[in-house]
């Protein structure tokens, strides 16, 4: 008989129920009854594992083995282990809680895997306790991805409550599993006695406002965190009480580097406690306040802080209102006083031709202004022009922008292209690799953890 029983004092959440371990399984082999090809030492322990337990095999599972092993014996180390469900190149079965069991009995003690991405799975609550359990067992581990796998509550306490003791994850993502107010105060007590986590991304995850402000007022105190993301929470009412805290956060921090309040509800009276707070902070290099309702008066605010604000480099405003009005504020700024600004993204802001040209003619005056992404506004003619001659006379490179022109009967057109501050953030490209520059700037130019 088995079970995580035997793996720890108690079982973990929605545990395998204990099966005999006598006849195999037949459901092990392939469909089309041959016995897999086993080669590498990853490969050949999932195998013996899956047998020993009467545990279907995952063939993706067994495939992302095969390669690792191959990378093994080239002598590489410090290898991300990507079991994500969302590939598109190869037909994968998702992975189940109990298929993390075995790969956590694998990687509990190989000291040559730094990074586990099981994105986009059907890990659950039951996968959480054993992610618990190998940060608590693996001492190697930096990059955990867990993101988009229904995890709860229940899960994200274990998860949080395993962090108090580890000290080498440098990055975790929650992305889009649903821990809500309860998980989020776990993670937010965490970070009142973890040291080394670097990057937190609890983006999607439903959190509350009473999260949200533990987050605020421990982020006073904690100098470790470079990165956190906390989109979309769950807020209730108009008072904007989360850019009070958080404004406060960033007058008093002065070690976080990115900061994500997308889908926050912020409107002008929230943005003007977020700049006041810029006017004092000496370390944010990256803020994304997109997807708020922000209108030109906000950006007044905003224009005035970039003035005097030499740290701020990348700053993302894409779906809101700013309109010509704000667009103008802001070029102005750029164009005769900010020199730290790198990347300004207005994607649909409702700006039009005399704003957009306005943000054109700032790029000529500034040097350091190098990406400026404006898909999603009403363009003109004039508009066209305008970012046409600025690629044609490579003031703004192709890759730094996401629209490209085009000539049709003698007039000149954008088309929009796939670049942006981060659009590898919820979803992988078909080929190749996620994290390039040009599709993730932000990242690119604000570095803060090794992985997307």
């Amino acid at each position: 008989m088995w079970g995580p029983g035997k793996e720890a004092a108690g079982a973990g959440p929605g545990s395998p129920t204990p099966v005999p371990t006598t006849t195999p399984n037949p459901s092990s082999a392939p469909e089309d009854g041959s016995a897999p090809e086993v080669t590498g030492h990853l490969q050949e322990t999932y195998y013996n594992l899956c047998m020993e337990k009467s545990q279907k095999i995952n063939s993706f599972i067994l495939h992302i083995l095969q390669e690792v092993d191959e990378e093994l014996e080239k002598g590489s180390e410090g290898i991300t282990l990507n079991i994500a469900g969302n590939s598109r190149l190869m037909p994968e079965e998702r992975v189940t809680g109990k298929d993390f069991w075995i790969l956590f009995r694998i990687l509990k003690k190989n000291p040559y895997i730094n990074g586990l991405d099981v994105r986009y799975n059907l890990i659950s609550d039951v996968g959480a306790y054993y992610a618990a359990r190998l940060l608590q067992k693996q001492h190697k581990l930096v990059y955990l991805n867990l993101m988009f796998n229904d995890i709860g509550p229940e899960g994200g306490e274990l998860i949080a409550k395993a962090l108090h003791k580890n000290t080498t994850l440098k990055y975790l993502r929650m992305t889009g599993n649903k821990i809500e107010n309860k998980g989020g105060m776990f993670f937010a007590a965490m970070l009142q006695i973890n040291s080394s986590l670097e990057k937190l991304d609890l983006g999607d995850c439903d959190l509350g406002m009473q999260s949200v402000i533990a987050f605020a007022t421990v982020l006073t105190q904690n100098q470790t965190i470079k990165g956190i993301n906390l989109n979309r929470p769950i807020l209730y009412g108009e008072q904007e009480e989360s850019t009070v805290h958080l404004g406060h956060m960033l007058k008093e921090n002065h070690c976080l580097v990115e900061l994500q309040v997308c889908k926050h509800n912020i409107k002008n009276c929230g943005m003007k406690q977020l700049c006041d707070a810029l006017y004092l902070n000496r370390s944010l290099r990256y803020l994304d306040v997109s997807c708020n309702k922000i209108t030109c008066d906000g950006m007044v605010c905003l224009a005035d802080v970039l003035k005097s604000n030499t740290i701020l480099e990348v700053l993302d405003l894409s779906f809101n209102r700013i309109e010509n009005a704000g667009a103008k504020h802001l070029s102005e700024t750029l164009a005769s006083h900010n020199r730290s600004l790198r990347a300004l993204s207005v994607v649909s802001n409702n700006i039009q031709g005399e704003g957009l040209v306005a943000l054109s003619q700032s790029m000529k005056t500034n040097p350091t202004l190098s990406n400026v992404y404006i898909w999603g506004n009403q363009f003109d003619e004039a508009t066209c022009v305008a970012y046409s001659d600025l690629i044609q006379m490579g003031r703004l490179k192709p890759d730094n922008t996401d629209v490209e022109p085009f000539v049709v009967d003698g007039h000149v057109y954008l088309a929009e292209v796939s670049n942006g501050l981060k659009k590898h953030y919820y979803w992988r490209p078909t080929y190749g690799e996620a994290c390039t520059n040009s599709p993730n700037a932000g990242f690119t130019l604000v570095p803060v953890g090794g992985h997307l």
